[in-house]
């Protein structure tokens, strides 16, 4: 656990609810005073604990540096999350979505261990090992989700995306982290992005932004959407 020493930081809350800076860095209000999920430092001030939300590791917060403007998320959301990984944006989410809900699909069991283990004090989260392309085989477990967010490392991401749009509460708002390589690796990127954005407007949502996470994060975008 890595906390900050010498002068305190100025923390200012930003425009996106939940998420505080310091100037430098993007921060959210931990949930579990005293414990870091993934090395992050910690920082208090004013008797609050801040955790840094670091942008090379969660997309959210690469899509938030790179001037994203679309933030759905408060205390209450609930959140349908696909690809949980080791917990590390979850985690955040967590922090900022306090009374809410943050569902999380992971697929690979060793990955579900360390989500698992996040989850044991945060009670917002509820994880479950599964399939994102199989959300017939996990839809009985969630309830429908004020935000839909994908982040898998697979072929066929918005297909996937699609067939979870189900899951979105109508006027929800969905995330779709883009993994150019996944999809193919020998195609130019923006071109993937651009067919997956085509993919989504077929099934009838409305794209709200699309980002690339350049310097951030190397040949991903996200698209944000909004189901009718």
């Amino acid at each position: 656990m890595a906390r900050s020493i010498g002068e305190p930081m100025q923390v200012r809350p930003t425009e996106w609810q939940g998420v505080y800076s310091d100037g430098s860095w993007l921060l959210t209000r931990n949930l579990n005073p005293g414990v870091s999920v993934y090395g992050e430092s910690l920082h208090l001030e004013g008797g609050v604990e801040y955790r840094r939300w670091d942008v090379n590791r969660s997309k959210l917060a690469a899509y938030l540096k790179c001037g994203g403007r679309v933030w759905p998320y408060d205390d209450a959301t609930s959140v349908l999350y696909l690809g949980g990984g080791n917990g590390t944006t979850v985690s955040h989410l967590s922090d900022i979505c306090r009374q809410g809900t943050i569902t999380a699909i992971e697929i690979s069991p060793r990955a579900f261990r360390d989500l698992l283990k996040v989850s044991e004090a945060r009670p917002n989260v509820l994880p479950i090992l599964g399939d994102a392309a199989k959300p017939e085989m996990y839809g009985n477990r969630t309830s429908p989700a004020s935000v839909l967010y994908q982040d898998i490392a697979q072929r066929d991401q918005a297909a996937i995306f699609r067939r979870n749009l189900a899951w979105l509460r109508p006027g929800g708002i969905g995330f779709l982290m883009i993994k150019a390589r996944s999809e193919d690796v020998a195609a130019n990127p923006v071109e993937v992005y651009e067919a997956a954005k085509r993919e989504l407007m077929a099934a009838g949502v409305r794209v709200l932004d699309r980002r690339v996470l350049a310097p951030y994060q190397t040949d991903h975008a996200v698209l944000v959407v909004k189901k009718p």
